[in-house]
């Protein structure tokens, strides 16, 4: 198993994580909706997280809906003093599967509720509140009212740390003028770089960035270029673009997600991919390639 503590460390509230976590989504069933494929597999990948040193992990209660917070708690509870399980709210599932904003105080408060007792919990370390104004990504609307009423659960006892999710720069000034956030959770990957700036304005302030979908959204030029890379230094291209990011920015935590252990141990070897200041320089300029 791979020494995930060369990954090194960084704050998340008032809790130090180690900067290679674990994202559970995919232990749900298809299209994130329903019982995971195997069962027993998904315990196994979960109780292989925590023996590879993994400290972090993310998940919610509308995936599946329900299942993978019921999932984490039947493989993982009682849970080691230092484990942070990290949720979003903000969001509900249709009976065909669809994502549904959840944005009312009511709805707010039974996620949580629900997200404690799915988890076996009492409160939970870090709750994202996870914004729906774009269909494809973030856009702008205020989040003053759905952060009050989370921020309310906060000084209730039940939360916390609170983290926003799927957000612009405007959304994070807004909601930093209402409750001390701790993390930012946005798509972000070596060909989409809109929160460069944000990112480094974040790691001044000490607050994590904690990116989803490594390889999504590339072209098939971006992805024939990272895979060039990968097979040059004899890595995946999805370890490359991990190790992309590690070393992009110390306040960044990863949590690739997968229902497999062996695909787990591979995305752990990240800690392993050395990339050279020339390599670097050659990944940085995959966003700026455009053609198909």
């Amino acid at each position: 198993m791979a020494n995930i503590d060369k990954a090194g460390t960084f704050k998340l509230g008032n809790r130090t994580v180690k900067r290679l976590g674990y994202g559970a989504m995919q232990l749900a069933g298809k299209g994130v909706f329903g019982p995971p494929k195997d069962h027993d597999a998904a315990i196994a990948v979960l109780r292989a997280v925590i023996e590879s040193g993994v400290n972090h992990i993310d998940t919610s209660d509308f995936y599946g809906p329900h299942v993978t917070n019921k999932l984490i708690r039947e493989a993982l509870h009682p849970y080691s003093d230092d484990l942070v399980i990290v949720t979003k709210i903000g969001a509900r599932r249709g009976e065909d599967a669809s994502w549904l904003p959840a944005f009312s105080a009511a709805e707010l408060e039974q996620a949580v509720h629900d997200n404690l007792k799915n988890l076996g919990l009492d409160v939970i370390d870090v709750v994202n509140l996870r914004l729906m104004f774009g269909v494809h990504g973030p856009a702008e609307g205020s989040l003053e009212a759905p952060l009050t009423a989370l921020a309310e659960l906060q000084r209730k006892g039940l939360v916390r740390h609170i983290g926003l999710s799927n957000i612009t720069p405007t959304q994070l000034a807004e909601g930093r003028r209402i409750a001390d956030i701790v993390c930012v959770q946005n798509m972000y990957n070596l060909a989409h770089r809109d929160d460069d700036t944000l990112i480094d304005d974040l790691a001044r302030d000490g607050i994590a960035y904690v990116p989803f979908f490594p390889l999504g959204g590339f072209s098939p030029l971006q992805s024939s270029t990272l895979s060039d890379v990968a097979a040059r230094l004899a890595f995946t291209p999805m370890q490359v673009a991990l190790a992309w990011l590690l070393k992009r920015s110390p306040n960044i935590l990863l949590i690739p997600g997968t229902s497999s252990v062996a695909h787990l141990r591979e995305n752990l070897a990240v800690t392993d991919v050395e990339l050279s200041d020339a390599v670097m320089a050659e990944l940085d300029g995959v966003a700026a390639i455009k053609t198909a």
